[in-house]
């Protein structure tokens, strides 16, 4: 019997239309995770994507929120009642990531809109009592005419102006010779209406010699009171800027000179604290506290460097120290960046830097030394333990 074989023929079609788009979908694959990789890597340290991107997202889903997707996966959460929590909306959720306008936060709707309203534009990271985003700090710019010295108004109630520091008693800790605290002043003028003959308006709240310098006095006697060597630089940063003919707006970029300065040639130095006053009235920077009016204190973060958030660090631990043993001192501690701010604050020179808010334009050096005295009680017990931590206390002899 005869076998037969029988031969399968193929024909292998090459269709040169679906060759190109599949090397074209390949080279643009490819060259958009080049470009990709590219602008994440060629972006600003503030821009990246970092941890503070987590927290900043995390900061907007309630503790209610989370339980509840614990209560999902674990039943026996649900044997704990809480209050319901209405899930956010889809309907809000899309239309902030199209317009990045959110419903619960009024000024995303005017915030790019009307001029001068960026002053607002800080987050409040930790807020105190009462802080909300009507009452957050801000410093106006002062006309340049109230900021002239043949412009100055003359002074008032100077005599109730004390900086001496009652309580003599000396800390058994000590830095010794090492000055490791350093006070500056960017807006060395700032000053306070009841001292000045006349002003009521507080964008004219300046002078060359009643002004927060005054409060670094203050805080550096209390300070070297509680063994910390603490250092000082009042040098007239505005009367520089009049001199050179540039704006308010520079001076971040003349305190700068103060700031590098203290950092390189003191080699003991931790901690560099720019002082400030707020713009805001008696009614939103004053607090009673035990039958006595003190100045409110607020912290600002400058957001704009790749170690901000080492700053922010200890400005939370000192604002949360506060918060135990003087409830509603701190109004907050408040991350600014972006356009109509500095963004650095000259924080980028020190993992220790804090900008320190001391009271408002209506507050009284009685209140601000109150607050400088609070200040540096609580700044003390942070050092020091931070000090041992390290293991470089030094006590002295006659003590041991």
């Amino acid at each position: 019997m005869k076998s037969l074989k029988q031969h399968s023929n193929y024909v292998l079609a090459i269709n040169m239309s679906t060759i190109l788009k599949g090397l074209l979908i390949f080279l643009v694959s490819l060259l958009s995770i080049f470009s990709i990789s590219g602008i994440l890597t060629s972006l600003k340290p503030e821009y990246r994507i970092m941890s503070t991107a987590l927290n900043e997202a995390a900061e907007h889903v309630s503790g209610e929120s989370l339980y509840t997707l614990f209560e999902l996966e674990n039943r026996a959460f649900s044997s704990i009642s809480l209050e319901s929590e209405e899930w956010p909306s889809l309907s809000s959720i899309f239309f902030q990531i199209a317009a990045n306008v959110r419903f619960e936060d009024p000024r995303s709707f005017l915030g790019r809109e009307l001029p001068g309203f960026s002053i607002f534009d800080s987050e409040i990271l930790v807020a105190g009592e009462g802080t909300d985003f009507t009452n957050m700090p801000h410093e106006s710019v002062p006309p340049k005419e109230s900021i002239a010295v043949e412009n100055e108004a003359d002074l008032q109630n100077t005599d109730t102006i004390n900086s001496s520091n009652q309580d003599e008693v000396k800390s058994p800790l000590t830095t010794g010779e090492k000055k490791t605290v350093h006070l500056y002043f960017t807006h060395n003028r700032e000053s306070y209406l009841p001292y000045l003959k006349g002003v009521k308006n507080p964008d004219d709240a300046h002078h060359s010699k009643i002004n927060v310098t005054k409060v670094g006095d203050k805080l550096k006697g209390e300070l070297e009171q509680l063994g910390i060597g603490t250092s000082i630089d009042k040098t007239d940063v505005i009367g520089n800027l009049s001199k050179k003919g540039l704006e308010y707006w520079s001076a971040y970029e003349e305190s700068r000179q103060i700031a590098q300065a203290a950092v390189t040639t003191n080699k003991d130095l931790i901690y560099l604290i720019d002082i400030h006053r707020d713009s805001h009235r008696k009614d939103i920077t004053t607090i009673d506290i035990n039958g006595k009016s003190y100045a409110k204190l607020a912290f600002v973060v400058g957001g704009e460097h790749q170690n901000y958030e080492k700053n922010l660090k200890i400005a939370t631990e000192l604002h949360n120290m506060l918060q135990k043993k003087y409830k509603g001192l701190s109004r907050g501690v408040f991350l600014k960046k972006g356009s109509g701010t500095n963004g650095k604050f000259n924080q980028d020179l020190s993992n220790n830097a804090l900008l320190l808010e001391f009271g408002g334009v209506d507050n009284t050096f009685e209140e601000l030394d109150r607050s400088a005295e609070a200040f540096a009680d609580i700044f003390a017990e942070y050092y020091w333990q931070a000090e041992k931590v390290d293991h470089q206390i030094t006590v002295p002899a006659s003590s041991q």
